[in-house]
C-alpha cells in the first residue's frame, strides 16, 4: 500500500510474475516462492507516530532490519531469523527485493558469490559480484551456486544507518544447507566485500534505448524535473507541486466517468506526451532524500 505510511507500517511484499521465456532458465534449477528475499525496516511505533517525530525535525532510526519479515534488534530477545535452505549442488535464482521504507541496505551472503541476471525487471548481462547495495523499490535477480560445505552461513543486510552492524544476530539472516545443524552460524567474521556491484558495470541484455541517435539535444521532449524538499515541513516537491492523495480512490473515479490523467483529484502536475517521441528526462541530482 502506498496510502498514507501504511507502507512503512508492514502493508508491503513481493509481487513475482514469472517469465515463461527467461533466457536465462538454463542457468539455474530453483525458482519459487522459497528464492525470493525481502528487505524491511521495522520500527516499534506505528509509521504516523515517527513521522511526527520527522515534522518536529528527528529522524528516526528503524528497529530491525526485517529479511523475509523476521530479524532481531538490539538489546532484544534472540528471536528466530529467516532461514533459506540450499541444497549442495544446485543452481538457484534469488530475487531480491527492497521493501524499505527508509534505508538503503549493503546484501551480502557471507561464503558466496551472486551473480546478477536481471535489475528491476532488464535482463542484464551476468555480472558476478560479492555485494549489492539496494535501495527502496528496487529488485534484483541473482544466481548462486550452492558450492560450499554443508553449513549454516551468515545472509547481511546493513543498512545506511550509523552504528549498524551484525552483533548478536541483527541485520542478518541465514543461509542453511541441507543436513546442517539448525543453528546460527558459528563463522562471525563478514566474507570481505572485495567485489560490490558497480551500477555502470550492469548492461542489458536487449538494448531497451529508445530510438534516434543518443546525442543532446536529439529528444523530440524535453522534461526537466525539480525535486525540492522543505526541511521545515518535512515535504518534497516536483517542479513545485507536492503529492496529495485522492480524497476518491482513482479506481472509483475511473468508474464514474474519468477518462484522462488530467481529471483525476485532486489536481497536480501531469505531464502530457506526445505519442511515438523520445523524451529526455533531466533530474537533477543533490537535494536531500532525493535520488
Amino acid at each position: 500500500s502506498h496510502y498514507s505510511t501504511q507502507y512503512c507500517d508492514g502493508l508491503r511484499g513481493a509481487l513475482v510474475i514469472y517469465d515463461p521465456h527467461d533466457p536465462y532458465k538454463k542457468l539455474y534449477d530453483v525458482d519459487n516462492e522459497d528464492t525470493v528475499i525481502t528487505l524491511a525496516d521495522w520500527y516499534h511505533v506505528p509509521a504516523p507516530a515517527f513521522f511526527r517525530t520527522l515534522q518536529a525535525g528527528a529522524i528516526p532510526m528503524a528497529n530491525s532490519t526485517l529479511i523475509n519479515g523476521m530479524g532481531r534488534y538490539v538489546g532484544g530477545p534472540s528471536s528466530p531469523l529467516a532461514v533459506i535452505s540450499v541444497t549442495q549442488g544446485r543452481r538457484y535464482r534469488f530475487r531480491l527485493v527492497s521493501v524499505s521504507c527508509d534505508p538503503n541496505f549493503d546484501f551480502s551472503i557471507d561464503g558466496h558469490t551472486m551473480t546478477i541476471i536481471e535489475a528491476d525487471g532488464i535482463n542484464v548481462q551476468p555480472l558476478t559480484v560479492n555485494s549489492i547495495q539496494i535501495f527502496a523499490g528496487q529488485r534484483y535477480s541473482f544466481l548462486l551456486f550452492a558450492d560450499q560445505s554443508i553449513d549454516n552461513y551468515w545472509i547481511r543486510a546493513l543498512p545506511n544507518v550509523t552504528g549498524a552492524n551484525f552483533d548478536g544476530g541483527v541485520n542478518s539472516a541465514i543461509l542453511r544447507y541441507k543436513h546442517a545443524p539448525q543453528q546460527d552460524p558459528k563463522n562471525l567474521t563478514q566474507t570481505p566485500c572485495s567485489n560490490p556491484l558497480l551500477e555502470t558495470n550492469l548492461h542489458p541484455l536487449d538494448d531497451p534505448a529508445a530510438p534516434g541517435v543518443p546525442t543532446p539535444g536529439a529528444a523530440d521532449v524535453d522534461l526537466n524535473i525539480g525535486i525540492v524538499f522543505d526541511p521545515a515541513e518535512f515535504k518534497f516537491t516536483i517542479n513545485g507541486a507536492q503529492f496529495v492523495p485522492p480524497t476518491v480512490p482513482v479506481l472509483l473515479q475511473i468508474l464514474s466517468g474519468v477518462k484522462t490523467a488530467q481529471d483525476l483529484l485532486p489536481s497536480g502536475s501531469v505531464f502530457t506526451l506526445p505519442r511515438n517521441k523520445v523524451v529526455e528526462i533531466a533530474i537533477p541530482g543533490g537535494t536531500l532524500g532525493a535520488p
